[in-house]
């Protein structure tokens, strides 16, 4: 049973009792990420949330990593492009005391300048690790290549340039714009009873700020091509077709074909790319959907002298889903495996803390899981036949990361 709770300031806290565990989710989410960045403020959502964990007006660095420590919980962080999210995860019995740790980073944070030194030379290697791995970066520029110059292409890390001009002052004017209450979720999901949101309240419910300026345009889909030439073994390929927003009418339907495409080992890409001919190891398709768009991403890696055949079969095996359709095999399979990874995945705090923080930042509505495989079991073949043939279409765009930089053969 989820417990909602509006505080007198436009905080939303959300709150599950799962009285059959131990443990406690805490996660504070903003609704503010790379989407709502400045190309000159690019990658801030993302440093913000490095500078919560140096230091507090009354904890350094270390003592906020040993709190968590001392009482064997753990506290983490991630900015995606929509949404930025602090928590922590405990024991039931010390849940008031990482909500008062967590509090104590969101609000007394004190972004000294010899941290944010140390912690933008943590960022910059960061972002080499991430250039070192190809088979990440190419989905970056897939965003890139579909969103153009909207935010939404650009990436969450930032850049070296970007990071430099950031300071103190930058930060908490940062915060001042985005970080406004009616901008903010508690989610708590565990063993804990609904008198924990007062304590929750008394730490959040009477900060005030100015209500946050919403400037997003919804973008194009753009059909683009972006290569980038590396040094390394294989090629890397994402092709991006345009995709639905979160909470759309028909987004079962897409989340289905999905599966059946290219979202599990049995799926059909998985299937004739790496067990039929054996030219990937890696080969998947899925669904991103953010407020106003989405995209539905096929992924491949293999050696460069391949990708001409590997871009092929990708198409082949398009062209024959919307010809002659999904099964009913397919089509009862996919339903059960989603199905079952659902029920699956909502097996730990964590996983009912996050679906529950995101279903009210980004929907302000929460479905059961009775109403989730309803509408699973509700989606017909035809459906995703249809959805297959409005999707796959020669609108789209491709992003290449290969030795030589040069992209696939289109017949």
């Amino acid at each position: 049973m989820i417990t909602k709770y509006t505080c007198q300031n436009g905080i939303r806290v959300v709150l599950e009792n799962i009285p059959t565990v131990r443990s406690v989710a805490i996660g504070i989410w903003i609704g503010t990420g790379s989407r709502n960045e400045t190309p000159e403020l690019n990658g801030i959502s993302h440093f913000l949330e490095h500078m919560f964990f140096k230091g507090t007006k009354t904890r350094s660095a270390r003592e906020i990593a040993e709190s968590f420590d001392s009482i064997g919980g753990q506290v983490n962080a991630f900015t995606s492009k929509e949404y930025t999210c602090y928590y922590a995860k405990v024991l039931d019995t010390h849940a008031p005391f990482a909500l008062e740790v967590l509090a104590d980073m969101f609000f007394n944070s004190t972004f000294d300048e010899e941290e944010l030194l140390k912690e933008k030379n943590v960022v910059y290697e960061e972002i080499k690790m991430y250039e070192d791995t190809p088979d990440d970066i190419v989905h970056d520029l897939l965003s890139k290549a579909v969103y153009q110059n909207h935010p939404l292409g650009y990436p969450i890390l930032g850049t070296e340039d970007t990071l430099q001009t950031f300071s103190g002052e930058t930060l908490k004017q940062y915060m001042r714009d985005a970080y406004t209450p009616e901008n903010v979720v508690i989610s708590i999901a565990g063993n804990i009873s609904d008198t924990f949101i007062k304590e929750v309240e008394s730490y959040f419910g009477s900060y005030e700020g100015q209500r946050a300026v919403q400037s997003d345009v919804k973008p194009d889909f753009n059909v683009n091509q972006i290569t980038r030439k590396k040094e390394t073994e294989q090629a890397h390929l994402c092709i991006g077709f345009n995709g639905l927003q979160v909470g759309h009418d028909d987004i079962y339907e897409l989340i289905v074909l999905n599966n059946i495409l290219g979202g599990s080992m049995s799926s059909r890409l998985f299937q004739e790319v790496r067990e039929q001919r054996g030219l990937a190891y890696s080969v998947f398709s899925y669904h991103s959907a953010y407020q106003d768009s989405g995209i539905v991403t096929i992924y491949g890696g293999t050696g460069a002298k391949q990708l001409d055949v590997l871009f092929e079969t990708i198409q082949e095996t398009l062209t024959k889903l919307k010809e002659t359709g999904i099964t009913e095999k397919e089509l009862n399979n996919s339903k059960e495996q989603l199905k079952g990874s659902l029920m699956l995945s909502l097996e730990s705090t964590n996983s009912r803390m996050s679906r529950n923080g995101k279903n009210e930042l980004l929907l302000s509505r929460h479905r059961s899981l009775d109403e989730i495989i309803e509408q699973i079991d509700k989606v017909e073949k035809n459906a995703v036949n249809q959805m297959a043939n409005s999707i796959f279409n020669d609108q789209y765009s491709l992003a290449l990361v290969s030795p030589d930089g040069e992209l696939p053969k289109i017949k």
